[in-house]
């Protein structure tokens, strides 16, 4: 999961009094925003292609496992194709790491979407729906195309809740069994229990609002901006994934 100099002034005053971030906080899932680049997939024949992702798969879609490179999270991919679905299996050096569900419904129009995600210390399941922004070209399979999603409907708790603690000079996160322990002097540390080997920086933007960015092999993934409101309760998030070019937008509630 993204100091201006001057504010260092505050420490003094913020260390005195809990961290506006400090407790446990659970994403809203009607409150997220999708925008950005689309997921753009090409079936043809026997093979499955994923043109968005960063590097492009394009592998044989006879449900066995096929290697991939340059993907943090994993190193094959198996597809397995129906007849206008798709069930991606990725696993990273024989570890199953995420399962996708893609399914289109009959006018084209709407993709239906399952996952699991097995990186973090429970299994995340969930389910999504993505609308399509262009059609594929004729005659292939309904899957062809590019899709924006446009809807989250369930994310199990340990996929959608963060716990934050704030001191003067550094911030703790742990999620699912991944964390850090970053300090605000903008040097990168690592991303605990993260299969993708992430490395973190922060800095506060003052006392309600930091900024994370986030790393794999030197180079920006994400620049994740929170700011806590007023009145505590609410933290808005905006991601910037720049390995994607897509931007999510979302509010998380205080739970304790």
């Amino acid at each position: 999961m993204k100091i201006l100099i001057g504010l260092l002034l505050l420490a003094p005053a913020i260390a005195c009094a809990d961290s506006p971030f400090d407790g446990t906080w659970k994403t809203r899932l009607d409150s997220l925003k999708f925008a950005g680049k689309p997921d753009v997939f090409v079936v043809a024949r026997d093979t499955f292609s994923c043109n968005s992702c960063a590097p492009q798969i394009k592998i044989k879609a006879d449900g066995n496992d096929q290697p991939v490179s340059g993907h943090a999270y994993y190193d094959t991919v198996a597809a397995k194709l129906g007849p206008n679905s798709v069930e991606l299996t990725h696993k990273k050096a024989g570890k199953t790491t995420l399962v996708l569900v893609y399914a289109v419904s009959e006018d084209g129009d709407t993709l239906d979407g399952k996952f699991t995600d097995y990186t973090g210390a429970q299994p995340v399941s969930g389910n999504f729906t993505e609308k399509r922004v262009a059609a594929g070209a004729a005659g292939r399979n309904k899957l062809s195309g590019s899709w924006r999603t446009n809807k989250v409907t369930d994310v199990a708790d340990a996929g959608a809740t963060v716990t934050y603690a704030m001191s003067a000079d550094s911030l703790k996160m742990s999620s699912n069994g991944v964390s850090y322990d970053a300090k605000f002097d903008g040097k990168d540390y690592p991303m605990a229990g993260d299969p993708g080997n992430t490395a973190v920086s922060v800095k506060r933007l003052g006392s309600h609002a930091i900024e994370e960015t986030d790393k794999r092999q030197g180079k920006v993934t994400d620049v994740v901006h929170s700011t806590v409101s007023k009145d505590g309760k609410t933290l808005h998030v905006v991601d910037e994934d720049k390995t994607h070019g897509v931007r999510t937008e979302y509010t998380m509630d205080k739970q304790s």
